[in-house]
């Protein structure tokens, strides 16, 4: 995978330097690069849906009773709350000490606005885009067979997570042989995906290839301080907060720990997604980490979707940044109203490739910064979209070992 990941960023610097935007890399990247990194996400994102789910609804069934799932879902809450709060002050104290989006010569300025209302408008008046209460609401499906096909994954967990109680509650012999035919499922998905894993080197230099040949030179170099700052609170927040949180919460090594879960990080970044992460998270959790399956199952499938500390973070620079570059003044009532929103956006947010984006346009239009300012972080999102993926999966990890301590071995098999 480390291969394929230099291959296609050597093959695409290689390609952008010679051929520039000539139509011949623009065909190939378009008709033979783009459509084979999108072939392999596919074959994950195809097993993402009954992977969460037998996931999810072996992870509760065999937490043996509801108050083991009660005490162990509190914990989860509660430190995705806190986390995801660190995330984004640090980000927001970053954005405010070094003021990336300030001092830029206004020819610069123009030149960087040039187009950016019409990249962003497909995305700002995407549809699809609820309130706040139609977001809460969409969380019950009324119909969970719908949700799977629309890939709504709040939806399909909240339908796992019922399902998962009902098992919890009802032990007769039909209910056993039905849980364990959806432990069939679970191992008969995690065995396609170790198929499709295989394919893994020649997807990743297929993505990053189309990543670096199209990404021009000139954006990057503008954009440079901006993504400097991201990459910055990214770090500290992967090394520093996870380090403390690992150690001091979940008793153990951080050296140990970032060992263990450096299979995950690769494919997170790789892949840009914490669903199509899922798997390999879910493999180190028990073979590296050596976490009770019981609670990494619970834990690292609530999180792939809801404990998205990268993505919080993430927002709220983003959104103080294009506050900087517009001249907008954020009170600290508003930055506040920010954090609220970015905390409750990184626990709603898809764990899909640019996931984050429509949040993102939620966020702007709230407090008043011009939506289509969007447009003009699009060409460096997908580096840091990977980036920000990497810390999510990270923190979904970190999350299963501090929630691990405590909860002991795997609890007894129920009775027949």
């Amino acid at each position: 995978m480390l291969a394929g990941l230099a291959v296609g960023i050597a093959a695409g610097a290689a390609s952008r330097y010679y051929f520039g935007e000539t139509e011949g890399l623009a065909r190939f990247i378009e008709y033979v690069a783009q459509p084979a990194g999108q072939l392999f996400l596919r074959l994950l994102f195809m097993l993402v849906i009954p992977l969460v789910f037998s996931a999810l609804v072996l992870g509760i069934s065999g937490l043996g009773d509801l108050r083991s799932l009660g005490r162990i879902g509190l914990k989860t809450f509660l430190y995705t709350v806190a986390v995801s709060s660190v995330a984004v002050f640090l980000g927001i104290f970053l954005v405010n000490t070094l003021q990336p989006g300030r001092g830029l010569p206004p020819e610069t300025q123009a030149r960087m606005l040039e187009g950016a209302e019409q990249r962003a408008s497909s995305i700002a008046q995407a549809p699809g885009q609820r309130t706040g209460l139609d977001l809460v609401l969409a969380i019950v499906p009324n119909n969970p067979v719908r949700a799977a096909a629309d890939g709504d994954i709040l939806a399909v967990m909240f339908f796992a997570l019922m399902f998962g109680i009902g098992l919890c509650l009802v032990r007769t012999d039909a209910s056993l042989h039905l849980e364990r035919g959806i432990e069939g499922l679970y191992d008969v998905t995690m065995r396609l995906i170790q198929m499709v894993i295989w394919l893994a080197p020649f997807g990743v230099a297929a993505l990053l290839f189309t990543l670096t040949a199209q990404l021009g030179y000139d954006i990057l170099t503008l954009l440079a301080r901006y993504v400097g700052v991201v990459v910055l609170a990214l770090a500290l927040h992967m090394f520093v907060v996870y380090s403390l949180a690992v150690s001091f919460l979940g008793g153990m090594s951080p050296l140990r720990f970032f060992r263990g879960v450096q299979d995950a990080m690769l494919v997170a970044f790789s892949t840009a997604s914490s669903n199509a992460t899922l798997p390999t998270a879910l493999t180190v959790a028990q073979r590296d980490l050596k976490l009770p399956s019981h609670v990494s199952r619970f834990v690292l499938t609530i999180g792939a979707t809801a404990n998205q500390n990268g993505t919080a973070l993430f927002e709220g620079v983003t959104v103080l940044f294009l506050a900087q570059f517009y001249g907008v003044a954020l009170t600290l009532g508003q930055q506040a109203t920010v954090v609220l929103i970015c905390i409750m956006g990184g626990i709603g947010t898809a764990g899909v490739p640019a996931g984050s984006i429509p949040i993102l346009a939620m966020i702007l239009g709230v407090v008043g910064i011009p939506v289509e300012g969007i447009g003009l972080i699009l060409g460096a999102d997908r580096l840091l979209d990977m980036c920000r993926t990497t810390l999510n999966v990270t923190g979904d990890l970190a999350a299963a070992v501090v929630v691990s301590r405590g909860e002991g071995a795997e609890p007894p098999p129920p009775r027949a």
